[in-house]
């Protein structure tokens, strides 16, 4: 009788015991980790605040009507039929955006690695000459560089001038459908510094001792660059390729500037995201633009995933 009555207090107190246990150790992990939580609250409001919760929100505006004047009303899956079936500007954007890509990247890319091999030569002064060449990737984003490019590329500027010394009558390259994406591709072009930096920093990284080996068997240089250059520096190469396509998808501020706004001539520079721009500010679609953002992520995951899975082909690591 005495044990059973005990029990049920004994209980008790082995509960009370292992409470004071476990907050005992919450205290000890807090007041560990505390100082690291706090310098970590900023990002984490950041992040929360102004990147998950926004898109989850874009989300669900992606399946609804809404112009920012009245309640979202719910469409389900009506703005993605009607990107896929009904709109010939969404056809007309994509089609640009992939002309940009394909040719603003590799070039970007072959460019950057001429003047990384270059400047790896061993020239004097090469933190200047690194310094000067990343400029125009500072640079070249705004829209102070971007209003110069069209003042460049008029009928009546610098362009023209220079090939009317050789008797060459240039056209106007901005207000032309034939060669206005080709200017913003050339601008893309310049900013090479950033690609270059990191395929300087990978040029410096092969032993210099594979070289001398090479040229002992009788290797040309074109060899050495195709079977050492190429393979060590294919980590670097992959890497710029899947950065510089996700930025060239997301270009924005120099189709923006160029054409005014509209993607003009004839929406020879309609940008993807100048499109998606003009549905939610320009015609206050926001729903209709949220589904765009969308597809445009699911299009960026696409080539992220496929670029990863065919890594494994052409890509060479040191194991």
């Amino acid at each position: 009788m005495s044990n059973a009555m005990r029990t049920p207090a004994g209980a008790i107190n082995v509960e009370r015991y292992q409470g004071a246990v476990a907050e005992g150790r919450f205290r000890r992990l807090w007041n560990a980790n505390a100082p690291g939580y706090l310098f970590l609250l900023p990002w984490l409001i950041g992040f929360f605040g102004l990147t998950l919760g926004p898109a989850l929100i874009s989300l669900y505006l992606s399946f609804t009507d809404f112009d920012m004047l009245q309640s979202p009303r719910w469409v389900g899956m009506a703005n993605y039929v009607r990107i896929a079936t009904a709109d010939p500007k969404f056809s007309a954007a994509m089609h640009v955006t992939l002309t940009y890509v394909v040719f603003s990247v590799p070039f970007k890319l072959t460019f950057a690695l001429l003047v990384a091999m270059a400047l790896n030569r061993g020239l004097r002064g090469l933190s200047v000459y690194r310094a000067i060449f990343y400029l125009p990737s500072l640079l070249g984003g705004s829209v102070a560089i971007a209003v110069l490019w069209r003042q460049l590329f008029a009928s009546d500027g610098l362009v023209n001038a220079a090939l009317s010394y050789f008797g060459i009558e240039g056209p106007s390259w901005i207000s032309h459908p034939n060669y206005s994406i080709y200017t913003l591709v050339a601008l893309s072009v310049w900013q090479f510094g950033s690609p270059m930096i990191i395929f300087l920093a990978g040029l410096r990284q092969i032993p210099q001792d594979m070289y001398e080996a090479a040229s002992l068997d009788g290797a040309s240089k074109f060899r050495q660059f195709y079977k050492i250059t190429l393979p060590l520096l294919t980590p670097v190469i992959f890497f710029n390729a899947v950065v510089q396509t996700i930025d060239a998808f997301k270009a924005f501020t120099p189709a923006f500037i160029i054409s005014g706004g509209t993607g003009g001539p004839i929406n020879s520079t309609l940008f993807y995201t100048l499109y998606l721009y003009q549905e939610a500010f320009g015609n206050f679609r926001m729903g209709y633009a949220s589904a765009l953002a969308w597809i445009l992520v699911v299009i960026i995951a696409i080539f992220t995933a496929f670029s990863f899975l065919t890594s494994r082909y052409w890509v060479h690591y040191d194991d």
